[in-house]
């Protein structure tokens, strides 16, 4: 099994900064892909942005330019430095990992989310 604990949420001006990230531990052989999702009330949750185990990354229309998503392997880290916020950006920031088990299982977790609100 394997778990996802999002953080680095907050409130924050429009204009400012977060750096969000995702811990992920579990019995793990691999992590092909992750990826950032958020979710703002009334809305459908959506992609923000992807990284995969190349380092190939993708991006949403939305954030492109502003956010910047990372890994460090070593540590089971994911990061998404999120700049320029704008008040649209207020959501709940979810991240989710897909992969092989050491038994050659493939998962596909989500963390319980953060909430990042972009307020002045």
């Amino acid at each position: 099994q394997v778990q996802l604990v999002e953080s680095g949420g907050g409130l924050v001006q429009p204009g400012g900064s977060l750096r969000l990230s995702c811990a992920a531990s579990g019995i793990m052989f691999t992590i092909n892909a992750m990826g950032w999702y958020r979710q703002a009330p009334g809305k459908e949750r959506e992609l923000v942005a992807t990284i995969t185990k190349g380092d190939t990354t993708k991006y949403a229309d939305a954030v492109k330019g502003r956010f910047t998503i990372s890994r460090d392997n070593a540590k089971k880290m994911f990061y998404l430095q999120m700049n320029s916020l704008k008040p649209e950006d207020t959501a709940r920031y979810f991240c989710n990992a897909e992969g092989l088990t050491y038994t050659l299982a493939a998962f596909n977790s989500w963390g319980q989310g953060t909430q990042v609100t972009v307020s002045s």
